[in-house]
């Protein structure tokens, strides 16, 4: 997993993704990503979950690379049919392995991106290649924006440069998790917020779960889509 029960501790490990359906799903993100690109509006990601929806804002304008690395794998279908596999009410949800396809997987919390896919950067249009050996993309420090609860921030193992395709969303305010927050080594950065729905992340918050924090009852995301 790519956080412990206090802070955020695990590895990502390398997970085979067909690269020529990723291609194919890109083909028609990137043209989604010009059109995001010239406007000056934040992009919305609607969650479509087995528990109900929520939206969230997704910064763009102050964290691009982060929010822009999420953006491509929700538009190539990478997150659709995934399940909460870390669920700890009076923390936060996690979410975004592709190990999670199955409730309950052992090796949940342990995957990400395919090695070496790339992605557009959507404010500097810049092209980012994710690493070779697990997917990861660079750490991205730079706004203090605090782990407040509904915002959604990078899951990593506390390593540079360790976050991928996971995240977690703050049911609370876990302000020792802030890369800018000296009180822990913890620095997950935020990059999005829930702006409707928030009774529904707070539902899956409490669903009743397993001793390794995974629900009994699985909770999917059925898709994640970009507007």
């Amino acid at each position: 997993d790519k956080m412990s029960s206090t802070s955020s501790l695990l590895r990502v490990i390398k997970n085979v993704v067909s690269s020529s359906s990723l291609r194919t799903r890109r083909s028609a993100s990137n043209r989604r990503i010009q059109a995001m690109a010239s406007s000056t509006t934040n992009p919305i990601a609607t969650f479509d979950t087995t528990e109900g929806s929520f939206k969230a804002e997704l910064f763009v304008d102050q964290m691009p690379l982060t929010a822009s690395n999420f953006i491509d794998l929700a538009n190539t279908g990478f997150y659709n049919g995934l399940h909460f596999h870390r669920v700890i009410d009076g923390f936060m949800l996690q979410f975004g392995c592709p190990n999670s396809k199955k409730n309950g997987a052992a090796n949940a919390g342990m995957g990400g991106p395919p090695p070496n896919s790339k992605f557009t950067n959507l404010a500097t249009k810049e092209e980012i290649t994710r690493d070779a050996r697990e997917g990861c993309i660079p750490d991205e420090l730079t706004a203090k924006i605090s782990n407040e609860p509904g915002t959604l921030s990078m899951a990593n193992t506390g390593a540079k440069n360790s976050g991928g395709s996971q995240f977690f969303i703050n049911t609370v305010h876990n302000d020792f998790l802030d890369w800018f927050d000296k009180s822990s080594p913890s620095a997950h950065p935020v990059f999005g917020k829930v702006t409707e729905g928030m009774n529904v992340v707070m539902k899956i918050s409490a669903v009743e779960t397993h001793p390794n924090d995974c629900p009994k009852k699985g909770v999917m995301v059925n898709s994640i889509t970009i507007a």
